[in-house]
């Protein structure tokens, strides 16, 4: 079974102040997105799309897809405010980007196997991607049995600020309940509460940090709940249709299921400026493992 690797790259990562997506932080100028990708040339993928903008097209093609070009086949997708479901139109003061979900969806003619989807600016660690690819091969292109990587909310924090997270409600038999979007997590002197809702947490709940593993099934629900997205929300200049939402909503309405794939291996992402020195620190002591002898020139 063919399958795929979507790497979501179209944030500027306002927080972080800069193109996330292009910064090198490992020991031989790796970025996080280079990490990714070789986990999953060497976990069976057979293909990376790049969901990016038009506006760093040429940039990203020259420091960030050409790394890759002989090593696995490489596509390109472009996530416009103006690809919308048919009758939906752009209000005039709207700049921001649709969110997550909307990324996704903007691959629908590109992506026709199963398909891993994640951030660009995230390490999620060759387990996570492995895992996800083993169980995408047992599935066909028409299932809508999806599987998401669940990491342990306590290991993804940032010291330097806020997060938002996709708190995971888990059944008994390991599948996906509920997803939950919380904004404003933090660790304040070890207590781990969301600021805006005041919601505190044990810090072993399993979150989402979109390492999610779908079919092309999805592409229709999502539009059906992007259309629904829009007709409440599309005056807000703000609001985004997030992709752990949508999956809510498709498992409450019977139309999915996910099999939450525990994960206890380290992730780390770079959400402020701040988080950069620790990330270099702990890829570099990867690399002395031999863990990651170089993603981008081979080895491994």
């Amino acid at each position: 079974m063919d399958t795929t690797l979507l790497v979501l790259a179209a944030g500027m990562g306002s927080r972080y102040g800069g193109l996330k997506q292009m910064d090198p932080v490992g020991p031989n100028g790796e970025t996080l997105l280079d990490y990714s990708v070789y986990d999953a040339i060497r976990s069976g993928y057979a293909r990376v799309v790049f969901v990016i903008r038009r506006d760093f097209e040429e940039d990203f093609r020259e420091k960030i897809g050409s790394r890759f070009e002989d090593r696995i086949e490489v596509g390109y997708v472009f996530q416009e405010l103006n690809d919308l479901p048919d009758g939906m139109t752009v209000p005039d003061n709207r700049a921001k980007p649709w969110g997550t979900g909307h990324a996704i969806w903007c691959a629908r003619a590109a992506v026709d196997t199963p398909f891993l989807a994640i951030n660009a600016d995230d390490f999620y660690g060759r387990a996570a991607i492995a895992g996800v690819h083993e169980f995408l091969c047992a599935q066909s292109a028409i299932s809508t049995r999806f599987c998401m990587a669940g990491y342990r909310l306590e290991t993804t924090l940032s010291p330097s600020g806020h997060v938002s997270r996709g708190v995971c409600e888990v059944a008994p038999d390991g599948h996906l309940a509920g997803v939950k979007e919380f904004t404003r997590i933090r660790n304040s002197s070890g207590v781990i509460a969301d600021e805006l809702t005041g919601k505190s947490f044990a810090g072993d709940e399993r979150v989402s940090l979109n390492c999610w593993g779908f079919t092309p099934a999805l592409f229709s629900g999502l539009e059906s709940l992007f259309s629904g997205f829009l007709q409440r929300h599309v005056n807000e200049e703000k609001s985004e249709f997030y992709i752990p939402d949508a999956v809510a909503d498709l498992i409450a309405k019977g139309q999915a299921s996910v099999q939450v794939l525990p994960v206890e291996s380290p992730w780390f992402g770079v959400t402020y400026r701040e988080d950069r020195p620790g990330v270099v620190a702990a890829l570099s002591a990867l690399s002395v493992a031999g863990d990651y002898p170089s993603p981008v020139w081979g080895g491994g």
